[in-house]
Parts: C-alpha cells; structure tokens; sequence
C-alpha cells in the first residue's frame, strides 16, 4: 500500500462501514416545536436497511429519543395540524408481502394505529398545516370500482398467478419496475374518498401540494405527447367535488414541485424546458396567482431550483440549488424574484421545513459529514439537532480547480488519507450527467478507499450542475468532448499534488459516469484499471431501450450519438476494466453491460486469450437495480472494486469473497 490507513474508523472495515446509522428524511410541527426523522439500521442478518422515527429537540440541547419500534420499520413521517405523527409502515399480516400503510401516532400520547391500509398501498402523504385534512396516494387497478373492488381483483391477479400487463402507451417501465396496470389516486383519508377517479397514468410519480385549510390540491400531472413522451402540467383538485381543472401547462416545458402559499392564494413551481440536441435544459423558478398567468421569477437567477417552499408567513420562498459543490438554501422575493442567500456554507441542504418566525430545519450534508438535521435562525446561523455521531474519517478534504482546454474552471474535490506519502489516486466520475459531487453519497463513498490507502478526486466537469447555464452547455450533446477534457484536466491537477502518485492511477464511474469511463478506455491508457458500474456503451442501442427513450431523443441526434458512443473504440482498449451491472437496472437496460462484456472478450486491445482467459471482470447482480442497494451485496461491490483496483493498480493479489466462488 500507498500508506497504512489509521485503524479504528468505520471506513476501515466494510462490516463497520455498513452498520453505521443513517439519517433520512424530516418532518416539523406546524407550530415548530417538534421535529422527527428516521434514523436507518441493519437488520440482524446485515440483509436489510431499517428505519425508526427518532423524535429530535428542536432547541438542539437534548439527545434524539427513537419513537416507533416497528419490526418492519417506519419511514416518511408527516405531522397533522393537531401535532400528530404519521407515518408509513409494513406491518405483518395475512399477506405474505404486505403493502404500507399509513399509521398515526397520537402527540397526547399512546399506542401508534392504524389510519389506512388501502390495498395498493400508501405511496405518499401530505397532511394540511391549518386543517384537519390529510391526502395520500395509493394505487387502484384500472377495472376496480373502489377500494373493495381493487382487492378482490388483486386478490385474482395473485391467485391466478397473473403478471403480465397490457400497455396502450408509453413508458411501460421505471428505472426498476415494471408500470402498470395499478395507476396512482389521490385519497382523502376521512373515509377513504378518491379525489382523482379514472387518473389515466396522470399521477405517476406525481408530487402534491395540499392548502393549509385542506380545500385543494395542486399537483403535478402526467399527459402523452407526440413522439411517445409524457410532460407533466399542473392540476388542481377541489377536496369537497374531486373537480380537477388545468392551472398551469408548457408544450415546451414540464412543471413541478409544487408548492402552495400559506395563505392559498398561489402556488410555486419550478419549470423545466425541454432539452433539444443543440440546447440544454433549464429550470427556473415560477409563481402563478390563482385567477391570473404564471410569472417567471427566476429569470436573471443562473441556478437551478432543487426544492421549493414557502416561508411561514408567505413573505417569501424558499428554496435550494446546487452551487459550486454544495448546495445552499436561499430566500427568493415572490414579487420581485430577487434572491438572497440564507446560508451558504460547505454544506448541502436537503428536506428544508419552514417554521414560525423564520426558522427552518433541515439536513445538511457534505463530503466531510454525512446527513445530519440542523436548525437554521433567520440570521442565517446554524444548530446541529443530535441524532447520531458523525462517524471519524480516515483522511482529509480538500478542495482544487484546474483549468480546462477552453480556460473554464473545473474544481473537484480531493479526499486524502492520513499520513505523508505519495497516495495511488481513483478518479470517481458521477452520474446524471446533470449532476455534482456536492453531498455525502454512501453507495460511492470515498472514504472506503481513503481507508484503503488510495486518494479519490470527484471531479464536477462539463455538464455537471451549480456552476450556470453555460457551464451545462459546454458539454451538451458532446459528451466526449469538453466532459472528457474537464476530468483529463483535473486528473493532471491532482497527479501534480505532493500527495498523489501518479504513476498509479485508476478511474471509476457510475451511469453516466460509467460511460465517461468507457469513454475514457477507448482514448488513453494512462489508467491502470476502470470499473464501469450501469454504464452506458453503445448508444444506438441504449436510446431506444432505456426506461425515457423520449429524454434521450431530445438529447443527441442519431449522428451526435453515434459519434459520442464508446463502443466505437473498443479496439483501442487496452485497460483492465471491471464491468457492473444490475439486472433490474431499467434506465441503463442490462444489455448495454452484455454487449460491452462480449465485445471487451472479442474485440479490445486485450481481449480473452483463447483458453478464455481475461483481465477483465464482470460483477453481474441479478436482483439489483440501477445502485446495488442490498447491504449484503453493497458490500461484495466493493470487495470486488478493491480486489480489482488491488491488482491492477497496487500489484496486490487480493482475494475476491468467497461467497463469489
């Protein structure tokens, strides 16, 4: 090794790493003065992520208490305007895979129960600040009447062993399941009423609002439109009729996030245009007051909104966007759009709730601290809530720019382990590609190498987000163009620093960061070995498999595909490449992997020999999806990338897990 790593953080062993808590989610009294989220463990067989409510002091002075005790665990929680918790919760029953439902937790005291058990299950709630009214979303088949009938006719389908789906439009699948044929309502939970009969796929993966007095919805909605592709409008659904109307629509955009005034007389959305091959998407924040047209408010703004809220009193929105690595929050003035940050400090910031007398409370995290809740005064200063340690880190943090072929500036950040020596460094590229490598991420998380010995640069190059429209448009429909150059450019940077060994450097990358890393395969050698996770390959074929054929057709022209499309130089790879795909993967179909495996063994500067023999690897999981997210196999994928990097990259001849073969 590069150097000993220190023994003793969690990072060291993979076990350890595994079983350290993890905070998702939160949810704060309308009054502010209570704030829950869910705090995530192993199960007993290390097979499982579970999650409690862990009930936090808002004050930040007392330790976080856990509240639920479920076997299965709970998640989403959600306070009614009486301060009662709710939340989302598999408890077993008759039913060999029980779906969620939705329970409450009275803020008087006593025993959790059950609110709704619908037989599709709860997919999402939202409960009124002002009123005691809670919607949820839950999903009927087709044929089914009501409720009653939707069981009896799931009941059917299971009995009889009935999977298949009969499709009329597109898509028919979603990053790792199968649409269809249950399409999503949305049901007041007073008796179970449907506000939304006959959806259509209206209301897939919809986000929805619901007014502080409870007497409508606003929500996003999906519609077919030329091409087989879906945009999403807006739509609000009167609580009393279930009459739903049009408020906002965009031929050349999709709207969502919406986000309704305290008062309920607006709502706040964001707006998306839709991406041609010439011209990169952009999202920008609108405001339309009911009875009047939607207003642009973030038209001079070069970022783009992430999440979107309204400050107690309605004086302003608040929202978040990714910003040179981190993500900041920021209040934006709903007359005039002029936005001013709140705080903005190395942190990015997620699951923002707003409180009385401009406090918000959030989670925030970084390459330094994984998500961990804070309060946040009006002043912009920060308390942390206490709700589980931050783990101890085996290295240091730093931060640096490199300058790219056209001049642009390209800054990464730079993870280092403890100690003087010169490290072998791991380039992570990461997916999107609309995307930053600006929060802690504990799927590709870097101080699993640090521990290891091995420096990792995350690079953010062209394409990536936080960093303004033009930054996007330097890589849009050339992704192997100025993408490529940017992380050849921050790689010299980093090779040039005192603690990096150059002449031991490997790349990784996952989705689109794996087709970076093919990309790469096929025009250096300078690496010693790739890993290539969900990668795209060739991409005449990935187009019209993926999961959103239509995103990708506004993206790249067949001509632009085929010149930016790896497969192309697979006669020049000479890199010992370590493939890694899920079967369930639908947003890169699991034949991308196939080709690119068969065509490494058949066609690259090192191919198989003819007894079969290879350098490269291929990890096949049957049963992941687009991350590998099962603790038991999280942990073989990274026993195989360090084995693999092991060889290539240290002359190590480590062992790959037994369980393997």
């Amino acid at each position: 090794m590069a150097c000993d790593p220190p023994l003793g953080t969690p990072f060291h062993e993979l076990d350890d790493f595994l079983a350290v808590p993890r905070v998702s989610g939160l949810a704060v009294s309308p009054d502010g003065s209570r704030v829950v989220t869910t705090v995530s463990r192993l199960n007993d067989k290390r097979t499982e992520f579970l999650s409690a409510v862990w009930e936090l002091d808002p004050a930040g002075r007392r330790d976080a208490r856990r509240i639920t005790h479920g076997a299965k665990g709970e998640s989403s929680p959600r306070f009614t305007s009486d301060g009662d918790l709710l939340f989302l919760a598999v408890r077993p029953g008759d039913d060999d895979e029980p779906p969620k439902s939705l329970w409450c937790l009275p803020a008087g005291g006593g025993e959790a129960y059950q609110l709704s058990a619908p037989p599709g299950g709860v997919d999402g709630v939202v409960s009124a600040r002002a009123a005691d009214a809670t919607v949820i979303a839950s999903s009927l088949l087709p044929s089914a009447t009501d409720v009653d009938d939707d069981r009896r006719l799931r009941k059917a389908r299971k009995d009889n062993n009935v999977s298949a789906v009969l499709h009329s439009g597109y898509p028919i699948r979603h990053w790792d399941h199968d649409l269809g044929p249950q399409q999503t309502n949305l049901f007041l939970t007073d008796g179970c009423r449907n506000l939304t009969p006959d959806p259509g796929t209206g209301l897939r993966d919809a986000a929805f609002d619901l007014s502080g007095d409870g007497s409508f919805v606003v929500t996003t909605w999906q519609e077919p439109a030329a091409g087989a592709s879906v945009r999403s409008l807006l739509v609000r659904v009167d609580v009393a009729t279930g009459r739903r109307s049009t408020i906002a629509e965009d031929l050349d955009a999709d709207l969502g996030l919406p986000a309704i005034s305290p008062d309920g007389s607006s709502v706040a959305f964001t707006r998306e245009t839709h991406s041609t091959p010439e011209l990169a998407p952009r999202i920008t924040l609108w405001l339309l007051h009911f009875g009047g047209e939607p207003r642009e408010l973030t038209a001079e703004w070069d970022r783009w909104p992430t999440s979107v809220a309204w400050s107690s009193d309605g004086a302003s929105l608040i929202v978040t966007a990714d910003q040179n690595g981190r993500g900041p929050i920021f209040a934006v003035d709903p007359s005039s759009g002029e936005v001013q940050p709140i705080v903005d400090d190395d942190f990015t910031y997620t699951d923002v709730h707003t409180a009385p007398g401009g406090v918000l409370f959030a989670l925030r995290s970084s390459y330094r601290r994984p998500p961990h809740p804070v309060r946040i005064e009006p002043d912009g200063s920060v308390t942390e809530l206490p709700a589980v340690p931050a783990p101890e880190l085996p290295g240091t943090l730093t931060e640096m720019t490199a300058a790219a072929d056209d001049g642009q500036p390209v800054r990464s950040w730079l993870a280092l382990p403890h100690g003087e020596a010169p490290a072998p460094l791991v380039l992570w590229v990461h997916g999107g590609p609309l995307g930053s490598w600006n929060s802690w991420h504990w799927r590709w998380n870097p101080w699993v190498m640090v521990a290891r010995g091995y420096a990792v640069l995350l690079p953010d190059p062209a394409l990536s987000t936080g960093y303004g429209q033009d930054f996007i448009q330097r890589g849009w429909g050339a992704w192997g163009s100025a993408p490529y150059t940017d992380l050849i450019a921050a790689t010299d940077a980093a090779c040039a620093h005192p603690r990096v060994d150059e002449s031991r450097i490997a790349a990784m990358g996952g989705s689109f960061g794996g087709y970076m890393v093919n990309w790469i395969a096929g025009h250096t050698d300078r690496f010693a070995a790739i890993v290539t996770h969900a990668s795209l390959w060739a991409l005449d074929q990935f187009g019209p498999t993926t999961d959103g054929a239509y995103w990708w057709a506004r993206e790249m022209t067949p001509e632009m595909a085929s010149a930016n499309s790896p497969h192309r130089f697979v006669s020049k790879i000479r890199t010992p490449m370590l493939v890694i795909h899920g079967d369930k993967d639908y947003r890169v179909p699991i034949g991308e992997a196939l080709r690119l495996w068969y065509e490494l063994l058949s066609s690259s500067a090192l191919p198989a020999g003819d007894d079969g023999t290879t350098d490269h690897r291929f990890l096949f999981f049957p049963s992941e999806n687009h991350w590998v997210l099962s603790p038991q196999h999280a942990k073989l994928w990274y026993q195989v990338v360090l084995a693999f990097l092991g060889r290539h990259v240290l002359g190590e001849d480590i062992e790959v897990p037994e369980l393997l073969g």
